[in-house]
């Protein structure tokens, strides 16, 4: 299948899945959101690959969901459920990569903001770039941290730290993410693909069957109360969005 905004590049076991918007800090819009979900589900019977690593571009992982287009959402004539269904296809987005058998990394350069921060926590492992940083702006602008990523994230930092990382929403480099461990490795800037290739090289030498049953294992235990209660937190969102205090903080974001 062809897409316009993803491509997949496939050597031996590891394949690198890019997504590229062309433009605006490689946001992610309703096209790249469905895109990388079908991406994600055509590796379920890939018996091959064995790795994936999971790339935006050099200038930006990712600056989070397209908020022009978000803004959007509101004027059309979508019903209630169409309305809801395009506010949980970031859910299924990182249900998809998160469920993959294959190990997945997420190799990041210079931003990763808010949906970009969600869909690499569904990753196995993540790479920043060395002067690149970790941003969740979603309370800032008055809505909830979705797409499933505060249960995981929790899970990687702990409740006092996953407080302060939404709640503050403060900015974080590459050292303090590998020391409150959101991220795995630190890559050299613009090279950041080529390390997370190294550790999925080193994932590929050991027995396949072996490495999916443990990450199966893992994912199982970790995640068991995942869905229970973040089950509703695109519901929360579509709510939370049409709060007065949030349309007002969301202008003032967008203005700065």
């Amino acid at each position: 299948m062809t897409y316009n905004n993803v491509t997949i590049d496939k050597k031996g076991p590891i394949a690198v899945v890019t997504f590229d918007r062309k433009g605006r800090l490689n946001a992610f819009n309703q096209e790249t959101i469905l895109e990388l979900t079908d991406v994600a589900r055509t590796f379920q019977d890939d018996l091959e690959t064995q790795a994936v690593v999971l790339t935006g571009t050099k200038d930006s992982f990712s600056a989070g969901i397209d908020l022009k287009e978000r803004q959007e959402r509101f004027g059309g004539e979508m019903s209630d459920l169409e309305l809801r269904q395009m506010y949980y296809r970031g859910v299924r987005l990182c249900e998809a990569w998160e469920a993959m058998p294959q190990v997945t990394i997420a190799a990041m350069e210079r931003m990763a903001v808010g949906a970009g921060c969600a869909i690499a926590l569904a990753c196995d492992w993540r790479v920043l770039g060395k002067d690149a940083f970790l941003y969740v702006p979603e309370v800032k602008i008055g809505i909830n941290l979705q797409w499933g990523a505060l249960p995981r994230l929790i899970t990687l930092v702990g409740p006092a730290r996953a407080k302060r990382i939404c709640i503050l929403c403060e900015r974080m480099g590459a050292e303090q993410a590998l020391d409150w461990g959101l991220i795995d490795e630190i890559g050299t800037d613009g090279a950041v693909v080529d390390k997370a290739v190294e550790l999925a090289t080193r994932a590929c030498e050991v027995p396949a069957p072996a490495m999916r049953m443990v990450k199966e294992a893992v994912n199982a235990t970790a995640t068991a109360l995942h869905k229970a209660t973040s089950f509703a937190d695109a519901d929360q969102s579509q709510l939370s969005s049409n709060f007065r205090t949030a349309q007002s903080a969301s202008d003032d974001f967008n203005k700065g």
